[in-house]
This record gives structure tokens, sequence and C-alpha cells, in this order.
């Protein structure tokens, strides 16, 4: 090895040694479309293999944000791989398409190659769960840009939709039903304003918040992979317009759906908050409508299809355990989105 390189700062060795750990992870989210292995200069897919008659594909980049110094304050690495994949492929569900594959792009200190093989579990989980092979990455060794510890990940993912069957929004009309899907939790957005209020109570993160998690394990618990079951729902009704709840909450993120000359009617009584959004609700005496300008309060997913066919879609999320509810309708208005109940 260099020893000049590792005098600079940089351990080829470790980085050596956090490939060869993350091999078995990355394994095990192969797709037969997958051309060659891990190590290579470039990722090959093959989409001839798709029997797909005119594919478009769709491609998505996203981060975790700040959640990770949660992850890395408390040394839990497992994890936030899963958020990294699920902001990027929950994003590409929204158009109708099924993710093909992921590359990760982890930047740190320092290469310790256990954590390193931590975060790459939690990718290659997201993938496995997603049906999404992980096919590539980077891995750099950056001391001089991160403090000692920390760390950076983000993602890219592409998947593919039949042109006849691309969803953008354009066919939403009044009379339409909104269903939302159930989140997990906060997922990955408002996390500098969620540590700012966890600073602020001093909670005890090893605490319980309630019979089955920690306080800590609630911050952490993963963002939702919502590709199986909307697939499955896409395959037996028509889907008009999607929506993945992310930064900005309902303000923001359900307007981008619609076409011009209509409104989300949204009722926030017809699903329940998740527990962890009156907490931090309480903590930072937030007013209720802020909060769905900022976080996901309970539904992390939103899909649009026509009042016959709102009960069937239902049917099928709960079959793949998803809990959905009826949250809104489309109505002929100008202001992107009216919330009623807050």
């Amino acid at each position: 090895m260099s020893k000049a390189y590792q005098q600079a700062g940089v351990d080829i060795n470790a980085g050596y040694e956090a490939v060869e750990r993350m091999s078995s992870h990355v394994k095990r989210t192969m797709r037969k479309e997958v051309l060659g292995g891990l190590g290579g200069f470039g990722a090959t897919f093959d989409l001839s293999q798709l029997n797909m008659k005119a594919p478009l594909l769709v491609s998505g980049t996203d981060g975790v944000g700040t959640k990770l110094k949660l992850a890395i304050d408390h040394d839990k690495h497992d994890t936030i791989g899963v958020d990294a994949v699920a902001m990027c492929v929950n994003d590409i569900l929204t158009t109708g398409a099924e993710p093909l594959y992921f590359l990760d792009y982890i930047a740190t200190n320092k290469v310790i190659p256990e954590v390193i093989e931590q975060i790459v579990k939690g990718v290659s989980d997201g993938c496995e769960e997603t049906n999404t092979a992980l096919i590539g990455g980077e891995t750099a060794e950056m001391g001089e840009m991160y403090h000692e510890g920390e760390y950076d990940l983000a993602g890219f993912a592409v998947g593919a939709v039949e042109k006849d069957e691309y969803i953008d929004g354009s066919k939403v009309k009044p009379g339409q039903v909104i269903i939302g899907l159930e989140s997990s939790g906060i997922h990955s957005n408002g996390y500098s304003l969620v540590r700012n209020l966890i600073k602020k109570s001093n909670v005890d993160l090893q605490g319980k918040f309630d019979e089955n998690r920690t306080y800590l394990e609630t911050f952490l618990e993963p963002t939702r992979l919502y590709v199986k079951p909307v697939l499955a729902v896409k395959e037996a009704v028509k889907i008009n317009a999607m929506t993945h709840i992310t930064g900005g909450g309902f303000y923001e993120n359900i307007p981008r759906a619609l076409p011009e000359g209509v409104t989300a009617k949204v009722d926030v009584t017809s699903f329940p908050t998740l527990p962890i959004f009156d907490w931090l609700q309480e903590q930072g005496e937030i007013t209720t409508d802020e909060m769905y300008n900022v976080f996901n309060m309970g539904i992390g997913f939103t899909i649009i299809v026509e009042s016959q066919d709102a009960d069937k879609a239902l049917g099928i999320l709960k079959e793949q355990n998803v809990k959905a509810y009826k949250i809104g309708e489309i109505i002929e208005g100008n202001e992107p989105i009216q919330l009623t109940g807050v």
C-alpha cells in the first residue's frame, strides 16, 4: 500500500476491507438484468430483459439529511441506509415506475470498515425489500472535509415504466379520491427541527417512548418503502397521481401532483396522527398548521384514484399490510390544497 497516502490521511487497506465486508450484503439485491459484479468502473443493467415495449427511464437522487447526525452521535448505522433507498425509490414510484437499480455514495472522515458495512447493510435491506439491485457506489475518505466520525450518505435510483402507463397527474379531476398510506414515523425530513426539540426537551433517548421502542429507536425508525404495495394497487386499479410526502409536508408535496384548476381537499381528522408528532408539537409549541407544513403527520404517500376504485385500492393495501385511509377528494378550485379539521 502507499505509505505516503496513508500519511496524508487515506487508508487504502481499510477501503479494501470495507468493500469485502459489504459484498455479501450487495449480493442479496441482485436482479437477473445486472451484468458483471461489484467493483467495476461502471455498473451495467440490461434493459432488454425487462420485456417492455416502450420503457421510460425515471431517475431520482436524494440524501438522508441531518437524521444522519442522530445515527452518528449514537453509533447506530444499520438502518440509515434504508432511508437513503426509500427517499429515492419512493420518489420515482410516483410516476408509476418500478425501481430497477440503486447506487450509493458515502463520504467520510475515515473509512471504518465495520461502520461502512452497517451503512451498506441498511442500503441492501432497502434494496432487497423493493427488488432494487444495488449495482454500484462510491466510498470516499475525505478527512479534511468531515470531522472525526462524520459521514454523509446519498443515493441514486433508476426505474422504468411503460410510456403509456406513465403517471404525471394530468388526469386528475374533481370527484376523485385521495388515499393516504400510513408512514412509519418522521421518515427523513424535518430533522434539523427534530434535533433541536430533542436538545430542548432534555429527553433521555434510551428511555421508553412506548412499550416497544426507545426514543432513539423511534427517531431513527427508517422511512417506509411503498414500492411493493403501490405497484400491487397499480396492477389492479387506475392511479391518476401519487405523492411522496417529504420535506414541506402536505402543503408542498400534494399540490406537486395536481394540474391547474383543481384543489386537493384533505380532512386531517380522517387518519390518526402518529404519537411522535404529538410529542414534537408539544415540545416545540408548534401550531397544527405548521406541523402539516413540515412533517408527514402519519401519511407518507398518497394516491389519487377514481371514486369507484377507492375501496378496491384500500383492500389491496390491507392485503399488503399497509394501513391506508380515504383522506380527501379532488374538487374544483384554484388553491392547491385545503386542509379541514386543522
